[in-house]
């Protein structure tokens, strides 16, 4: 654990407090405002996800901020096992898929009909939520075959992922929750001239544990149209928790890629006048679980008709979706 809260405000701290780089989750605690958190920059584990598809750039940024938030959140679990955040929708991108899996590997993929991301594009609609449309994400925890899995389920509406996040966290934790997600694409220019181009992501997500539960009170949603006169009552949030959301609220999306600024500096940044401490990192790589032998289960499973549908020039394929690796059998292996 560090401590980086003693230097005065406005002030660079002397010390760089065992600063992370790239690719690691950072657990915080701000104690004054009875609040905690993770931040992470993702560098070569969201790159290679991303590079080794070859996404539209808006399909990437999407799959980049979801992948940042599922990062985030399954490092805040005490579980071993897989947590699975998975969006389906009517929109553009129809599938999003995210793997973690403890303590720290994540894997991911999208499934996106490429002339509707093309239309989206030329009419100006390549935000996130425009791609998403409607539809739902589901939030699994899955640990193992002798454990019941838990899964939550938040509609996809049309906001952004963030938003969705937020509400999520509203309905089924029922604690109050600040995020921030940012993904980039940045360019460096070799010895040879040439300009290489590499993906970053950024994130944090704050949360309000006060001691006393009164003090996270909050409304329920907003129950859509109500009869003519009917007042939605509202509730004030708490001083230090209304301070948390506005300091989170002030960081950019720059702030949140930039490797010049880091995790460590950022939260320095935003906390250091009420004290931040920061704990040990948690290492994320991007790594597919899939194997030769998992694919022959699946093909096992498959009846005589699936097989000979999957059978071409007296071999079956099988790419996997998430690392792209190959993996042909001939039709016989499909019943060993």
């Amino acid at each position: 654990m560090t401590d980086i809260r003693s230097t005065p405000a406005g002030s660079i701290p002397p010390v760089n407090p065992a600063p992370v780089g790239l690719d690691a989750v950072v657990p915080f605690q701000i104690d004054a405002l009875d609040a905690r958190g993770r931040a992470v920059l993702l560098g070569d584990a969201l790159d290679g996800i991303l590079a080794r598809h070859d996404y539209p750039e808006p399909v990437a940024r999407l799959l980049g901020e979801m992948t940042v938030l599922t990062v985030l959140l399954g490092t805040s679990l005490k579980f071993e096992g897989k947590f699975i955040v998975q969006a389906q929708t009517d929109g553009p991108v129809s599938l999003l898929v995210v793997d973690f899996v403890t303590p720290g590997t994540v894997r991911a993929y999208a499934r996106f009909d490429e002339g509707a991301v093309d239309a989206a594009v030329a009419a100006g609609h390549a935000r996130p939520e425009d791609l998403l449309g409607t539809g739902t994400l589901a939030l699994t925890v899955d640990q193992g075959a002798y454990m019941n899995r838990y899964q939550g389920i938040v509609q996809l509406d049309g906001a952004s992922l963030e938003e969705i996040a937020r509400n999520y966290f509203r309905q089924s934790e029922q604690i109050p929750t600040e995020l921030r997600l940012a993904v980039g694409r940045l360019s460096v220019r070799g010895d040879d001239g040439s300009m290489r181009q590499f993906w970053r992501a950024g994130g944090i997500v704050a949360q309000f544990l006060p001691d006393a539960p009164e003090r996270m009170g909050a409304t329920d949603l907003h129950p859509g149209e109500a009869p003519e006169g009917v007042e939605i009552p509202t509730l004030e949030d708490d001083d230090a928790w209304s301070e948390v959301k506005a300091l989170v609220g002030t960081v950019d999306d720059d702030e949140l890629i930039d490797e010049g600024v880091g995790v460590h500096a950022l939260l320095f940044r935003l906390f250091h006048e009420r004290g931040v401490r920061v704990f040990d990192a948690q290492d994320i790589r991007e790594k597919c679980t899939c194997t030769r032998d998992k694919v022959a289960g699946v093909l096992a499973s498959l009846s005589d008709e699936d097989v000979a549908e999957a059978t071409r020039d007296g071999k079956i394929t099988i790419t996997c979706e998430f690392c792209s690796t190959v993996y042909e059998f001939a039709p016989g292996d499909a019943k060993t």
